[in-house]
């Protein structure tokens, strides 16, 4: 079976795993990063600039549709489809208005978008085990979901481009959501004298376990917020997550307070570093008593 080729174009924490699943499952491969370093790691198959790209289909992991639009204007997009693109998916968390705004200036040019955004993390893309809500026109997703499949262990279809991406904030909702009660409850814990280690384990045994739990415990109890998801990036989708609240009429009373404790976690210049770094906010505050 003819395979179509793939693009990848950025090889962060979760783009460089998800181009090596891409690659093992046997579609042909070409990988772009802004720092050519990490694309030279793939050898062959790096690329020197996205306009030189010749794939079928384009994945783009970069951190918004804002940063692909730098990278891949109007010029670069006719490249794209006379060297055979079809099809572009987003698999960065973004809003559904902006996936819809890209769908039309792309479709012009014959190219269909898609958006997958991910979940799961850094280890999640590692492992092959991604969850993918995936945005398309029934066509497009056809032809796009083996390749999808290829680095994730769920993909739905949530209907056309700009459902995922609608998906995906909900998903956020619940894992900032999650994280910060994390981190209320591992700073409790310390102060009534728990040994971290020990309550982290007895909660994975009951009703609070879960994979948020699982994977900021220790990044938590350790005060090591070496990256995986970014609170910079946790900011990003929260503000996409309650402007599309606005638009809907969703209150998100929880996820509003949510956001402003990771804001906060920006204004103390601590967005560059893994988002689990919210306790140093919520330990801060209990500590001074702010609200």
């Amino acid at each position: 079976m003819n395979r179509p080729g793939v693009a990848v174009l950025g090889l962060g924490p979760m783009g460089a795993p998800v181009a090596r699943h891409i690659a093992r499952a046997g579609f042909p491969l070409q990988v772009w990063n802004r720092t050519r370093a990490k694309a030279d790691e793939f050898g062959h198959r790096a690329v020197a600039e996205p306009g030189a790209l010749r794939a079928s289909i384009v994945l783009s992991v970069l951190p918004d549709i804002d940063q692909l639009g730098e990278i891949a204007p109007e010029p670069v997009v006719r490249r794209w489809a006379a060297q055979g693109t079809a099809h572009v998916a987003v698999l960065s968390t973004t809003s559904p208005g902006k996936v819809r705004d890209l769908a039309g200036r792309l479709g012009r040019h014959g190219l269909a978008v898609l958006d997958a955004p991910m979940s799961g993390g850094d280890a999640g893309a590692r492992a092959g085990t991604l969850s993918l809500m995936v945005g398309a026109d029934p066509e497009a997703y056809r032809t796009v979901e083996p390749v999808l499949r290829s680095f994730a262990g769920t993909v739905e279809h949530m209907g056309p481009p700009g459902a995922g991406s609608a998906a995906k904030l909900c998903n956020q909702v619940i894992v900032a959501g999650t994280l910060v009660a994390v981190a209320e409850a591992l700073d409790l814990g310390r102060r009534a004298g728990l040994p971290g280690e020990q309550l982290v384990r007895v909660l994975r045994g009951g009703l609070a376990a879960g994979a948020v739990l699982d994977a900021k415990a220790a990044k938590i109890l350790d005060r090591d917020y070496r990256l995986g998801g970014s609170g910079a990036n946790q900011v990003k989708d929260l503000r996409y997550a309650t402007a599309l609240a606005d638009t809907l009429g969703a209150g998100l009373p929880q996820t509003r307070r949510t956001r402003a404790l990771f804001e906060e976690v920006l204004r103390r210049g601590l967005g560059d570093l893994d988002h689990s770094a919210v306790f140093e906010v919520v330990s801060a505050h209990e500590e001074t008593g702010e609200e």
